[in-house]
């Protein structure tokens, strides 16, 4: 039981730490969750939908490479500028605007009539979209306790590949019966109607509104809402043992000995992001065209994903018990091996979806383990900052993912090289990881000889 006075303010992050993880909180996971399943979605939406577009307006596949580029530079601008706005006026109002916008968007797709009219829709879906992991990341992580910190923010997270495995469920249901408009129409009510729950039930950073001074009284119902008996009036004073920001949030990403961390995060990413976008945006086409049928292309779509929901559901728990960097650089080392496999020409079609299973484990479950490190590592004022940058940077690499796929297919290179190039990206994460552990462990000795 906490008591509150004026000699005794409370540690709102220790309180949460000794707290259960109660309905509140679970409500508030399952909301972030939530929203990240319709942006797993409608991100590799584009991808399942790509062979019935093709078919349908008679164009060639690779026509719609910068159409994946599109919403992917929407979501790169959407992550740079909206998770600083985050850390400005918080999490809350930039989720559910996100939210709304993206749903608004989604349900306007299907009115497109050119590949023009497709890449100006996506690119700014993109924008909205761009602003809803690194929020519903950093909420995640500041309701949750530090025993389960990162288990839970890569549960939530799971929800995008979550929701990329219900969208290739989906399309494989939808399209053949009601054409490829219809993933875009389920897309869009969905998070309209969380949009709106959003609004009367998620609850802003604690953290957050400590830091700036604002809506103390609601701080304190919330805090009443995790742990019923703490005692809070009108003089009850909140500390959070971090310091308010100054200057411009993404200047002090490099500040305070966080430079070399930050840039590592942003190669990791920008690498991981090329082999993510590639696979998920041309595995179902390149299997197709490999002579399979539609319903098989997708499903290898389907086990990329599938892969990857299962990757993040065990990665979280071993890195809460063992560190990021114990479990990242095997990963990320298997996952080159897993793509190389892929482009073999002379493999079985069940080893090829046991590649893919792997590939999509590895590349995709470690997706949110490393938004989890950028989530752990950056303090409150810098956490949406931290988090959406390192994904805006990566998002780059999200972009050349796709674009340089379709000039490799124009360009006729075999599947085999196509996949040996793709193996490069992930066993450079592992090395930038080795790098970034050599980091941590110079500054602890150094804090070691300083006392």
């Amino acid at each position: 039981m906490a008591i509150a006075t004026n000699s005794s303010p409370i540690d709102i992050p220790a309180l949460i730490d000794r707290s259960r993880i109660g309905s509140f909180q679970i409500i508030m996971l399952a909301l972030c969750a939530i929203c990240l399943i319709i942006d797993g979605f409608d991100v590799q939406a584009m991808g399942y939908v790509a062979p019935a577009i093709i078919q349908e307006w008679g164009i060639a596949k690779a026509n719609l490479g910068p159409v994946f580029g599109a919403g992917l530079f929407g979501m790169l601008l959407g992550s740079l500028a909206f998770s600083i706005l985050a850390d400005r006026i918080g999490r809350r109002p930039v989720l559910i605007a996100a939210t709304l916008f993206f749903a608004a968007c989604m349900l306007l797709t299907p009115l497109a009539a050119s590949v023009e009219q497709l890449i100006a829709l996506r690119f700014i879906t993109g924008l909205g979209l761009g602003a809803i992991m690194p929020n519903a990341m950093a909420l995640a992580g500041e309701y949750s306790p530090v025993r389960k910190r990162v288990t839970l923010m890569m549960l939530v997270s799971c929800g995008f590949t979550l929701g990329a495995v219900l969208g290739g469920l989906l399309s494989a249901a939808l399209i053949p019966r009601f054409g490829w408009q219809s993933v875009f129409h389920v897309g869009g009510v969905v998070p309209l109607v969380i949009g709106v729950l959003m609004i009367f039930l998620l609850p802003e950073s604690m953290q957050f509104l400590v830091l700036r001074g604002k809506r103390l009284e609601q701080v304190g119902k919330w805090l009443r809402r995790i742990d019923p008996v703490v005692v809070i009036d009108q003089d009850t004073r909140y500390v959070v043992n971090e310091k308010a920001g100054k200057g411009a949030p993404m200047l002090q990403l490099f500040q305070e000995g966080r430079a070399k961390v930050t840039i590592l995060l942003w190669i990791i990413n920008f690498m991981n992001l090329v082999n993510l976008y590639f696979l998920s945006n041309w595995l179902p086409t390149i299997v197709k065209d490999a002579g399979l049928s539609t319903a098989t292309a997708v499903m290898a779509g389907t086990t990329l994903q599938i892969g990857g929901t299962l990757g993040t559901l065990i990665m979280g728990q071993l890195i809460d018990r063992s560190g990021f960097r114990r479990v990242l650089i095997p990963v990320f080392l298997v996952a080159g091996l897993a793509v190389f496999l892929i482009g073999r020409p002379e493999i079985s079609l069940l080893f090829l979806f046991a590649s893919i299973f792997v590939a999509g484990f590895c590349i995709v479950g470690g997706q949110p383990a490393v938004n989890a490190l950028a989530g752990t590592y950056y303090p409150t004022t810098l956490r949406s900052t931290g988090i959406g940058w390192s994904l805006g940077v990566g998002r780059i690499g999200s972009i050349v993912g796709p674009v340089l796929g379709g000039e490799l297919i124009r360009l006729n290179w075999p599947n085999s090289t196509i996949f040996i190039v793709l193996a490069v990206p992930a066993l450079v994460s592992a090395v930038m990881l080795m790098l970034m552990q050599e980091t941590s462990l110079r500054s602890k000795a150094q804090a070691v000889v300083a006392h």
